[in-house]
């Protein structure tokens, strides 16, 4: 079986999404009777997106030759030679438009994302929350929906150094809907230092404490080191780092909804994103119960592994062959 793999948006992203496509690829690499075809265009510039996005990939991507086109994102051809595989990773830019910059915005509101999605022969999501989310938003039946998760890196284990001093960690590209600000607000009212770890984004978001992007080395470093992560995501479709940092035996704290309740499974503290005396409850909560949640959460992410994710996809691969 012969597949077209999407990977341009490693060009674009180090966050949730490359992290999903590098797993994916690492965990399918020399299966027998598997051939990948990875395909890209542009580099990881503005005019280079833009051209992705409404030249390439809607009009262009759909002449690869091969037995599955698969595209790892949203984005995807309107018409293909092959039968088309999607992966929906959220649809915040539909729920949260104001969280977005104004060409993401432009997309979801032009009913692009919709007629790619309804002509795609199969979408896969990363949770059943978004799978819920699909059929309410994109209007693609049930049937044409399969839920494979995401897992972690090696490189996330309770095992090996940690950083030092008595901080709590929050994870993630700097932009609104990470809900920084009362991230921090929250950490004050515990009266814990927080560091942040993660990309510059959008919408002018800043704090104290940021050591911008690090390597995952360097992040497992920090989760093995930190009191907990404080992960209060206003939405998500998943939510990598709350797995990463219980693969890490680090306590969590995250949003009660969405996906992120889903994922932790009852291994973390769930709290209302919007109030930030809950954040800091929370935050207290899990510091107390820091050796029982390292176990659940150990646990927890043992259930999430790459090779599980690769198996489903090739099965919805299969599927359409």
């Amino acid at each position: 079986m012969r597949v077209a793999f999407d990977v341009s948006p490693l060009v674009q992203s180090r966050a949730g999404t490359a992290r999903h496509i590098r797993g994916l690829l690492g965990a399918l690499e020399g299966r027998p009777g598997l051939e990948l075809d990875l395909i890209s265009f542009g580099g990881p510039g503005r005019l280079s997106s833009v051209a992705r996005d409404a030249l390439w990939y809607p009009f262009a991507l759909g002449r690869a030759r091969a037995d599955v086109l698969h595209c790892p994102t949203f984005r995807g051809p309107l018409r293909s030679r092959a039968p088309v595989c999607l992966t929906v990773h959220d649809l915040a830019v539909l729920r949260h438009p104001e969280a977005f910059p104004r060409w993401h915005r432009l997309y979801g509101a032009s009913g692009l994302l919709r007629r790619v999605a309804r002509r795609a022969e199969l979408l896969l999501t990363v949770s059943e929350f978004t799978k819920r989310e699909s059929v309410e938003l994109l209007g693609v039946p049930e049937s044409r929906v399969r839920v494979i998760g995401n897992a972690v890196d090696e490189v996330f284990t309770p095992d090996g150094p940690a950083a030092e001093g008595g901080y709590v960690l929050a994870v993630g590209t700097r932009e609104p809907r990470k809900n920084l600000a009362r991230t921090v607000e929250a950490a004050c009212l515990a009266g814990a230092e927080l560091r942040v770890a993660g990309a510059p984004g959008w919408g002018g978001i800043e704090a104290a404490g940021s050591l911008g992007f690090v390597s995952d080395e360097e992040l497992a470093r920090l989760y093995r080191g930190a009191r907990c992560l404080v992960y209060p995501s206003l939405y998500e479709g998943f939510g990598i780092p709350v797995l990463e940092a219980m693969a890490c035996g680090c306590a969590v704290v995250t949003s009660a909804g969405t996906a992120l309740e889903e994922v932790a499974g009852g291994a973390a503290v769930l709290v209302d994103p919007r109030d930030p005396e809950a954040i800091a409850a929370g935050i207290r909560e899990a510091i107390a119960r820091r050796d029982e949640l390292r176990w659940l959460g150990i646990a927890r992410a043992r259930e999430f592994t790459w090779r599980r994710v690769a198996d489903a996809v090739e099965a919805a691969w299969q599927e359409l062959a």
